[in-house]
């Protein structure tokens, strides 16, 4: 059995408002914004409003919720940054390299030949604000 989820994380205070993103979609149920240690240009984080750990506890609506806007950004980024495909991450436990226990699926356009980046290097947040608007610009 996981642990109980803990609303004191990262994203639930970006959920509340407390900590500032750069929003990139929302819905009634799901929200996505820019990773501020991007992996690659565009990199994008989908979660749902609701508490849920991870993969392992969701419910099946929260799943179906979050894919569907996973879908519907990651065409968005793959048109924005004219990508030639999309690699998608989901960690479960930190056995599985969940380091945020709130579940969330990673969007990364991808460039033939072009490797992801180390992880936990800040990004330059004027390029992050345009790369959501890049993508935001794609999804109208």
């Amino acid at each position: 059995m996981s642990d109980p989820y803990d609303d004191q994380n990262i994203f639930a205070k970006i959920l509340r408002a407390e900590i500032p993103s750069f929003k990139v979609y929302e819905d009634d149920e799901t929200y996505c914004f820019m990773d501020i240690m991007p992996r690659t240009r565009g990199h994008c984080l989908v979660i749902p409003k609701t508490p849920c750990r991870n993969l392992l506890d969701a419910t099946p609506q929260q799943l179906a919720d979050c894919m569907a806007t996973v879908n519907r950004v990651a065409k968005a980024a793959k048109t924005a940054f004219n990508a030639d495909g999309i690699t998608l991450w989901q960690f479960s436990e930190a056995a599985g390299g969940q380091e945020v226990f709130h579940l969330h699926f990673h969007i990364h356009p991808r460039h033939a030949g072009v490797p992801i980046r180390p992880p936990g290097v800040m990004g330059d947040m004027d390029e992050i604000k345009n790369h959501a608007e890049a993508i935001i610009a794609a999804l109208e």
